[in-house]
């Protein structure tokens, strides 16, 4: 039996080279520009650039001039604390923005390391700027992507602030099957490109309790797990945790 899409890495074959016709325009800024925007768009970007495994794109208190559309890849964004560990604030994948953080202070807050072979799109942000005046459709778009982000902000609050570990883990496992289905990936069946250590970080919590939590989970039928491969075998089940409910 073949592999369902989403077992499959996102590869620069079905990634398109130019905004007009790429696959991700609708999870990205081109959403609802006409072709003539869109060409403008294409003229835009200055940098299609493949970022390997563990490379750096940018780094904390380095001079921001551009944000970065992911074209394929998946990517991690943190900061390094007094004590001198790494917390992680992010996980990026295909069709998502990074960049984000250097637009108050003018210089980047955060790292932002792949976490696989990726490609980027570099769009200068004073350029952008300037054609969303011009075209207002972009600057509608553009403003949904940072509310969007706000959102998300407030969500991981929300998931620190209130929820306990296992909860934590649904929310987040949810978080990233809702994430891959908007890209037409399956909901149910998809790779973690992050360590659980990553995980833990992101989510507070040790090691050794995201291991527990992916056992109980797998215990209890929520899901399968093989490595890094994750198949939700019960989303209800993982929403009634994540909502207080009983199973």
């Amino acid at each position: 039996m073949p592999p369902e899409k989403s077992t499959q890495e996102i590869t620069l074959a079905v990634i398109q080279t130019a905004c007009s016709n790429c696959n991700l325009r609708e999870l990205c800024l081109p959403l609802g520009l006409s072709e003539e925007e869109l060409d403008r768009l294409d003229d835009l970007v200055s940098t299609r650039r493949r970022v390997k495994r563990g490379e750096y794109l940018y780094r904390a208190g380095g001079e921001f001039d551009a944000i970065y559309a992911i074209r394929s890849g998946f990517f991690k964004t943190d900061v390094l604390l007094e004590d001198g560990r790494e917390q992680v604030t992010g996980f990026q994948m295909a069709g998502e923005l990074l960049g984000l953080d250097g637009i108050s202070t003018e210089h980047h807050t955060c790292n932002a390391i792949a976490l696989e072979d990726s490609e980027i799109c570099a769009i200068p942000f004073s350029q952008l700027e300037s054609m969303s005046r011009e075209i207002h459709t972009l600057q509608h778009h553009f403003h949904k992507v940072m509310s969007r982000e706000i959102v998300r902000d407030h969500g991981v609050m929300m998931l620190l602030g209130t929820m306990r570990a296992e909860e934590r883990l649904a929310a987040f496992l949810l978080n990233l099957s809702q994430r891959f289905t908007a890209r037409g990936y399956s909901h149910a069946d998809f790779f973690l490109r992050m360590t659980r250590e990553e995980i833990g970080s992101y989510l507070g919590l040790k090691l050794e309790t995201v291991s527990r939590a992916f056992s109980r989970f797998q215990e209890e039928g929520h899901i399968a797990v093989q490595q890094k491969h994750i198949r939700i075998l019960n989303v209800a089940g993982l929403k009634a945790l994540m909502n207080h409910q009983p199973i």
